[in-house]
């Protein structure tokens, strides 16, 4: 995918909501490229922040900001004078967010509630919120939240009168080596237990790199007109053939032997399903096709520039339906 132009970010001022995440932290490191006059951090976690502070050292163009979006006043105040929004903070794990569903409520569905009216509030250029492929037909509670906020952003574009802020989405599907994906966690296991656990081996999963998530994102800003929902086209997995390239792999480099390591599977967690969407069957006989990603324009019929643009073929596109990566691929994916 290509780098958005440089002009586009250049002394522009930008609010990374959620920005101590691994999407957070990819879009910092790209933006920081493009020499934006400051980027804006705003999270809940201290330590991690302190962290990314101390990794990036002492800068004239970043500020760091302790904040909920469950806060409107915070969200508020950290938008004054802001460009650009990204929103990338959640609650995304699926166990947490069955078992405490009203805690996800209010980050997921309430938090993004307060980015978009802060946004219109403060005059924010454009606003890029970041779903996921479980926001399609959800099953559990993090989809449903996400959905919820997808339609959130889409509404708030045709409903904002004459205001000039534009809201987008865009979905991703799984992003490899992510704070708690599965690569980390199966490697941890390998190398502290000699035996990993997974729910189910026939699972499949759309995988993407964090460079691939961070340049869809970009572009989405960019390219944006409002209420549209941006969805990079990306590979599919078979968990069975992930977890072997991952032993295969992690026991190269740490001297074991791959016959030494147990797998077990554990069955499928609340809410969890065999395969993911990223594009319903309605969604994609809307939905316009590029090179390397489709677009599902708004829901209220806003012009759209890329009417001359060839439509998608009416289909579920499913990590089901997908031809998946052979473990060459996969071995050449995660590397």
């Amino acid at each position: 995918m290509k780098r958005v132009k440089e002009v586009f970010l250049k002394d522009k001022k930008i609010l990374i909501v959620g920005g101590t995440g691994t999407i957070g932290q990819g879009l910092l490191k790209e933006l920081l490229t493009h020499e934006p006059k400051v980027v804006r951090i705003l999270s809940r976690d201290e330590q991690k922040q302190y962290e990314l502070q101390n990794k990036l050292g002492k800068r004239d163009d970043l500020r760091f900001l302790i904040g909920d979006i469950r806060n409107y006043d915070r969200v508020l105040s950290a938008m004054e004078d802001i460009d650009y929004v990204f929103h990338a903070a959640a609650m995304k794990h699926v166990p947490a967010c069955e078992y405490n569903p009203y805690e996800a409520v209010l980050t997921n569905i309430v938090g993004a509630y307060n980015v978009i009216k802060a946004a219109i509030t403060q005059d924010v250029n454009k606003v890029v919120f970041t779903s996921s492929d479980k926001a399609v037909s959800p099953s559990n509670t993090y989809g449903a939240t996400k959905l919820t906020a997808e339609r959130l952003f889409s509404a708030a574009d045709y409903s904002k009168g004459n205001r000039r802020t534009t809201f987008t989405s865009v979905r991703f599907g799984n992003v490899i080596g992510s704070r708690g994906s599965v690569i980390p966690l199966l490697s941890s296991q390998i190398l502290q237990h000699k035996k990993v656990t997974v729910t189910n081996l026939m699972i499949t999963r759309f995988m993407m790199t964090l460079n691939q998530a961070t340049a869809l994102t970009l572009k989405a800003l960019q390219e944006s007109q409002g209420g549209e929902v941006f969805v990079l086209k990306m590979p599919v997995v078979v968990l069975k053939d992930l977890v072997t390239v991952i032993i295969e792999e992690t026991c190269y480099k740490s001297g074991l032997h791959p016959e030494e390591i147990k797998i077990e599977e554990i069955g499928l967690r609340a809410g969890e399903k065999m395969f993911e969407e990223l594009m319903t069957y309605n969604e994609s006989s809307v939905a316009w096709e590029l090179p390397d990603m489709f677009i599902i324009p708004s829901l209220f019929g806003k012009e759209n520039r890329y009417l001359n643009t060839p439509k998608s073929n009416p289909v579920t596109y499913s990590s089901s339906n997908q031809q998946p990566l052979s473990k060459e691929e996969i071995r050449r994916l995660i590397n």
